[in-house]
């Protein structure tokens, strides 16, 4: 009798188990979109990006998988690629006119629409961690240059000479354009990177990191710090993070707008990040968005030949890619 009392006691046990809801999470990230030339771009570089990319997407998947929330996944995707050379971001960062690397970046979480970012620093190793500091331990929401750096440096973050930043490739990129002045190659205006995040709270939210355009000039600041246009978080909407041509994007309040069209014409994730793409192109600009929603709907758009992406869900679907 106790032996049948047992076996029914873990029968019903493992049946109300097994009768609990999945607890969905996702996640998406971009390293970039522009003109890319699959001809020009060789098997082995290929292989070097989608490597990263891979192990970007199984780093915020582990995160989520166990437990973790939307932001630490966003946060620490995005280190991972701030510290590779690959991307205009951290490691990789684009020069300026003068020859020094300024990077920029903004973090912002749905639930209570919180967001924290930073601009024109020059010696901050992770921006993205910064900006969340922001978010979470500072009554701002933008902190620039010499001000965001010395939040940092109180808050321990680990600062660095601006030559840390500094790669050969970047630096060949500066030098030919120094001599055009204005043709730049897309890979170099539109390396941003990003992540949105949902957890298996319920709760999105996305993060955006970049050094810029290359050369550019005058204290120019683009889109990736500005909550609203390069990063937007609502947990009634969704999640975006943006790349591309900053001026074009802050313009159409880009991320904020496809919330809105999501808001209020009720459109789909992939539909809104799809009509704010065309509206971005009918003004001359170009780049991609990536985006999700609270149900673990996914989008990744852009109007060039190609933009470094992937996604990963709880469900199992994973997908890497370069090209359209």
């Amino acid at each position: 009798m106790k032996k049948l009392s047992f076996c029914l006691v873990i029968f019903l046990l493992t049946t109300v188990l097994w009768a609990q809801p999945v607890k969905k999470y996702a996640l998406v990230i971009h390293g970039g979109a522009g003109v890319m030339d699959k001809d020009k771009m060789t098997p082995e570089m290929q292989n070097e990006y989608i490597s990263v990319l891979n192990r970007v997407l199984h780093v915020g998947d582990s995160v989520l998988a166990n437990g973790g929330t939307c932001l630490d996944a966003v946060e620490k995707t995005i280190v991972i690629m701030e510290d590779s050379p690959l991307f205009n971001a951290g490691k990789g960062a684009v020069f300026n006119h003068d020859g020094i690397v300024e990077l920029d970046a903004s973090v912002m979480e749905g639930k209570s629409l919180n967001a924290g970012a930073i601009a024109a620093v020059r010696d901050i190793k992770n921006p993205i961690r910064v900006a969340r500091a922001v978010m979470e331990k500072s009554e701002h929401v933008l902190l620039n240059g010499s001000g965001a750096s010395q939040f940092a440096k109180e808050q321990g973050f680990e600062s660095v000479e601006n030559s840390y930043f500094h790669t050969e490739k970047r630096y060949k990129s500066l030098q030919e354009l120094l001599k055009k002045e204005r043709e730049a190659t897309a890979k170099d205006k539109h390396g941003t990177v990003g992540c949105v995040a949902l957890d298996t709270f319920g709760n999105i939210a996305a993060g955006t990191s970049t050094g810029g355009m290359t050369n550019k000039k005058y204290g120019r600041i683009g889109d990736s710090p500005i909550i609203g246009a390069g990063t937007y978080a609502n947990n009634e909407t969704g999640a975006f993070s943006c790349t591309g041509h900053g001026e074009y994007y802050i313009r159409l309040g880009f991320s904020r707008d496809i919330s809105a069209l999501m808001e209020y014409k009720k459109l789909s994730v992939i539909d809104a990040c799809r009509e704010e793409i065309r509206k971005l192109t009918q003004l001359g600009g170009t780049g991609g968005v990536i985006g999700i929603d609270r149900k673990g709907n996914i989008a990744m758009e852009f109007n060039t030949s190609g933009m470094f992406r992937g996604y990963v869900k709880s469900i199992g679907e994973k997908e890497v890619a370069i090209f359209k």
